[in-house]
């Protein structure tokens, strides 16, 4: 029996070991196989085989002799709630630190990307309305009978939703407030918008039907905005492209002549795309004029701001058959892409009057 002052030493012995003599690889060959424990990678046969006491499912619920539920004192219930309480409300307060940030990065009304640096481009497209029904997104064709007044009300009602915003100033955020009566030589103050009047449409009104009762149907076309793009106007009828439509060329060189301060507008022709539709397609009349005044631009994404419109008015189009009709916008930074599914600067469309 030890002595009582070898006590502690005996106690130190008891849970230190001098050091092994063992190589690196001859401990690990051991920890491998042990023949003299007879040992697996550190375990015995029997502790391999061994599987702890399945717990019953009704005591893992709740354990009335541990006071458990879902293996859980009470205790440790309420630390760890407090824990994931505070993570995610750090989480939460994180997250809500970097939108703001970010948040304070960006303009409400101004691009972040603008023009070159946009996936618009610099390049705008024309639209047209009115459009085929939802159920036929991917259709361009106008088709209706002018002598069926329930046929040809899905295409007047549609151009009475689209022209909603421009009938009533209020139904546009600031509209109404802030609207100017801009002219070529009064263009709009800073922090207004120049006004659209529908009512210089000629037949191409509401109470009208858009003349398509009278098998001369209306299209409105607009062109699309793009934010700070300004027009580089054909303002001199000796600088024309080669490939802008004859009739187009007189029409500018005639307002050249007699209405020189008008010359700042982007141009607009709508033709036939082939011979026998520019033979179908008959005599073409534009309202209010044969283009989108220069007044317009740019577009500042400013409150009550609207597109111009131009209405092409279809005076005799040959009846019961199918006309292709290519719309285009012309300025020097209007580019026309001989590729028709890109449709740069231009618009296509399909008309048939039964």
């Amino acid at each position: 029996m030890p002595k009582p002052v070898e006590e502690p030493f005996d106690q130190f012995q008891q849970y230190y070991r001098t050091p092994s003599n063992r190589t690196t690889t001859e401990s690990f060959q051991l920890f491998l196989w042990n023949p003299d424990e007879g040992a697996i990678f550190g375990r015995t046969p029997s502790s391999w085989c061994n599987k702890p006491e399945p717990i019953p499912f009704r005591r893992f619920l709740y354990n009335s002799n541990e006071g458990t539920v879902l293996g859980r004192t009470a205790t440790s219930w309420a630390k760890i709630g407090i824990f994931y309480i505070v993570f995610y409300s750090v989480l939460a307060a994180l997250v809500a630190v970097c939108m703001w940030v970010f948040f304070q990065t960006l303009d409400p009304r101004i691009p972040k990307w603008q023009m070159g640096q946009s996936l618009i481009g610099t390049n705008p497209g024309l639209g047209f309305r009115p459009l085929p029904s939802e159920d036929n997104v991917e259709s361009t064709l106008i088709w209706y009978k002018g002598t069926d007044e329930k046929n040809y009300k899905m295409w007047t009602d549609a151009l009475d939703d689209f022209l909603q915003d421009y009938r009533t100033p209020g139904q546009v955020s600031g509209r109404g407030q802030n609207i100017y009566n801009c002219e070529y030589n009064q263009p709009p103050p800073k922090g207004m918008v120049c006004d659209v009047d529908i009512k210089q449409y000629g037949p191409c009104t509401l109470e009208n039907h858009y003349n398509y009762h009278k098998s001369a149907p209306c299209i409105f076309l607009k062109l699309n905005k793009i934010y700070g793009w300004i027009p580089e106007f054909y303002n001199e009828s000796s600088n024309l492209p080669s490939n802008m439509p004859a009739d187009l060329k007189e029409y500018i060189k005639e307002k050249e002549q007699k209405e020189s301060h008008t010359m700042n507008t982007v141009w607009v022709s709508c033709e036939g795309e082939n011979a026998a539709d520019i033979e179908n397609i008959g005599q073409i009349q534009y309202y209010p004029r044969r283009g989108f005044p220069g007044y317009y631009y740019p577009y500042e994404n400013s409150e009550g701001y609207l597109s111009p419109l131009v209405a092409v008015h279809f005076e005799r189009p040959v009846r019961g058959i199918i006309i292709n009709v290519e719309c285009k916008a012309w300025a020097y930074n209007v580019r026309h892409d001989n590729d028709r599914h890109e449709r740069l600067g231009s618009v296509h469309f399909e008309l048939m009057i039964d």
